[in-house]
């Protein structure tokens, strides 16, 4: 495991930083102002703009797989990762202001995937087991919003995601299923104006679940997904994610086996989504081998060739000019480098959205 994070300039090719930690690097996060790295009993609050160390938390609750979440929105750098180790308990840290918002306690076993919306004023959760997935209020607290993925078997939560108007909200797990929810409050207006048969129903079950046990009665107030998707695959590691294609919503879903799947969302009545694309990310060791016996084969004339984002980040960093700020140690564990190149110093921070700042990618489909 990783103990060391470095940081580099893609387009210029070279090293703005690197840091040293006490221990393994479990996951880092960062947005326009603040860059968190994830230990699994520390975390480091970095400033973005200088990379100076800021706040150290130091014996936070075991964290294994290094849970945390850091909103886009750089303009709260909200920060939630797991208050404890044995409950469900989510902790709000203010990364601007380095300060503690709140404490959230979203589930009775522990957590097992955190994300925000866009804007960092919802936050969802999941825990070990995987069935209840809840929306809490940013910074407040309060829960809006309570899902049930399932009821029959427990299953490993990998990833959460809203939607950029925080509309909807996609989950995904080790199973083949993607479940896709719907986040709308349902008003008494709106079902005496269509009263239709399920909405009978449903005033049925609520009026009965007055008399039925605690657990059983949440259950029944839960609401189901309102669209999925069936992968063709089963345990593998996936990460999903909902974004607008061509002025169309689409469901991506990123497996470990290298491909990237495309499905076609239904915004209105939901549904099974269906497959529009899928892409092959990287190449298998298999493919790999066969395209180097077929390069042998071909004549050794340079062909220019595009370079991928691995190429990118493994390019030599350019040695430091003459004038050079000399690295430091921080308090919490963190050693930073000997140099850091005198150009990152800029007035302003990196332009994060600034298209020519992104390294090149090429995508094939089959």
């Amino acid at each position: 495991m990783p103990r060391r994070m470095n940081v580099y300039h893609f387009k210029k090719g070279t090293e703005i930083c690197n840091y040293s930690y006490s221990n393994n690097i479990l996951s880092v996060r960062l947005n326009r102002q603040r860059l968190v790295v994830c230990l699994e009993e520390s975390i480091y609050i970095h400033n973005i703009k200088d990379m100076k160390l800021l706040k150290t938390l130091l014996n936070t609750p075991i964290n294994p797989s290094g849970l945390c979440a850091l909103s886009v929105n750089h303009s709260n750098s909200y920060l939630a990762y797991p208050g404890s180790a044995t409950i469900g308990e989510i902790t709000v840290y203010d990364a601007n202001n380095l300060s503690t918002v709140t404490l959230i306690q979203a589930h009775d076993s522990p957590l097992a995937a955190l994300t925000f919306n866009a804007s960092g004023n919802k936050l969802a959760s999941a825990s070990e087991k995987g069935t209840v997935i809840r929306v809490f209020s940013i910074p407040e607290g309060q829960r809006l919003f309570e899902f049930r993925r399932g009821m029959k078997r427990y299953v490993s939560i990998s990833s959460l995601s809203f939607s950029a108007d925080a509309q909807f909200l996609c989950a995904s797990s080790n199973t083949e299923t993607v479940h896709i929810f719907k986040l709308e409050q349902h008003s008494p207006s709106q079902e005496e104006e269509s009263p239709t048969w399920s909405a009978y129903v449903g005033k049925m079950f609520t009026a009965a679940s007055t008399y039925l046990p605690t657990q059983v009665s949440n259950m029944m107030h839960q609401d189901r997904a309102f669209a999925t998707v069936r992968l063709n695959m089963f345990g593998l590691k996936n990460i999903c994610a909902l974004a607008t294609i061509q002025k169309l919503p689409r469901l991506l879903v990123a497996s470990s086996d290298g491909n990237l799947y495309i499905y076609n969302v239904d915004p209105q009545d939901g549904g099974e989504c269906v497959l529009v694309q899928k892409h092959r990310l990287f190449d298998t060791s298999e493919e790999q081998v066969e395209e180097k016996e077929e390069e042998k084969s071909e004549d050794d004339l340079p062909q220019p060739a595009s370079q991928s984002y691995a190429a990118t980040v493994a390019l030599p960093s350019t040695p430091p000019s003459s004038t050079t700020l000399m690295g430091y140690s921080e308090d919490g564990g963190a050693q930073k480098g000997e140099v850091i190149p005198e150009h990152e110093f800029a007035e302003g921070p990196v332009c994060l959205d600034d298209e020519n700042e992104f390294p090149p990618v090429s995508n094939q489909s089959n």
